[in-house]
């Protein structure tokens, strides 16, 4: 297994930075990202950044949060954190969640941009940490740093817009157990690790966690995934195995796991009550939603898991 990663993510990096451009993001809409998303955004110019994919048919939460949210989209690349943003931020009028990310093994965060991006049309600045080897959390915690300073600089198109009551940490493979070792700064509200690798501790998490593993991955096991759910009986976590995907599922075009990871920040960061049925509640989006997910687990502090007030 240990040999066999190596190749295979760097695979995953070439395919990446060799895929075309996707679906342009819908243009910045007057409403406040905590609106529902419109299930048919507006076309945008063309000259605004990818937002993502579009939904797939079978799954419940696709519906509403795999396709576009309302925001063109903006990225800026820096030494140790790249920004994925909603490109008009400035005059948005409004504060947006932050989504902390760290990146596989020998990966960056280009090779995850549809998936960022998509969330950034969600209305999140999400602060990807430009480092292969980030299971230590440090650079995704210095993305939280970084846009502390911004929110605070009157000259930072970032100033006033950061919503930094609200922010999130996820992450795929080795950063996805980094996720798991963010969420225990008192900064992060909820976690979601995609197929995160075993080098974590989740007892210290102090927040909701969305596990998602792959079915057919024989990189990080779903049994690996399933054994950071099963310990995380301190807090509401719900772990999903999403059916058919290998362990480069999320790579490039993100798939299944666009809609599922944006429902739950939105329910999360945002207080989207539409999103609180996807996953709580008798007869859950994903728990309902066969052909998406293979395996769906919800541990006993969600049962009453309260919906945000309308």
């Amino acid at each position: 297994m240990r040999t066999r990663r190596p190749l295979s993510l760097l695979s995953a990096l070439v395919l990446a930075l060799a895929a075309p451009v996707g679906a342009a993001a819908p243009a910045n809409a007057a409403s406040t990202p905590l609106a529902p998303v419109p299930t048919a955004p507006a076309p945008v110019p063309t000259e605004a950044v990818s937002a993502g994919s579009a939904p797939t048919e079978s799954a419940h939460a696709a519906a509403d949060f795999g396709a576009p949210g309302p925001y063109a989209t903006a990225v800026e690349v820096g030494a140790v954190t790249t920004l994925y943003y909603p490109r008009d931020i400035a005059a948005s009028g409004v504060r947006h969640p932050v989504i902390v990310w760290g990146n596989g093994t020998f990966a960056f965060p280009v090779v995850y941009r549809e998936l960022l991006l998509h969330w950034a049309s969600h209305g999140f600045i999400v602060a990807a940490a430009n480092t292969p080897q980030s299971n230590l959390g440090i650079s995704m915690r210095a993305g939280i740093d970084l846009l502390t300073r911004r929110d605070a600089d009157p000259g930072s198109v970032f100033h006033g817009r950061v919503d930094l009551e609200n922010i999130g940490a996820s992450g795929h493979s080795q950063g996805g157990a980094a996720s798991i070792i963010v969420g225990a700064d008192p900064r992060v509200d909820t976690i979601v690790p995609v197929q995160p690798g075993p080098l974590a501790d989740i007892d210290g998490v102090h927040g909701p966690a969305l596990l998602l593993s792959g079915q057919r991955d024989s990189i990080v096991f779903p049994v690996l995934v399933r054994a950071f759910y099963n310990d995380a009986d301190h807090i509401p976590a719900v772990y999903g195995e999403v059916r058919g995907a290998d362990h480069f599922t999320v790579v490039g075009d993100p798939g299944p796991f666009a809609a599922p990871t944006t429902a739950w920040f939105r329910l999360h960061l945002m207080g989207d009550a539409s999103a609180h049925g996807e996953f709580f509640g008798p007869g859950c989006g994903i728990c309902t939603d066969t052909g998406t997910w293979s395996d769906v687990r919800r541990n006993a502090l969600t049962d009453g898991f309260p919906a945000p007030a309308a």
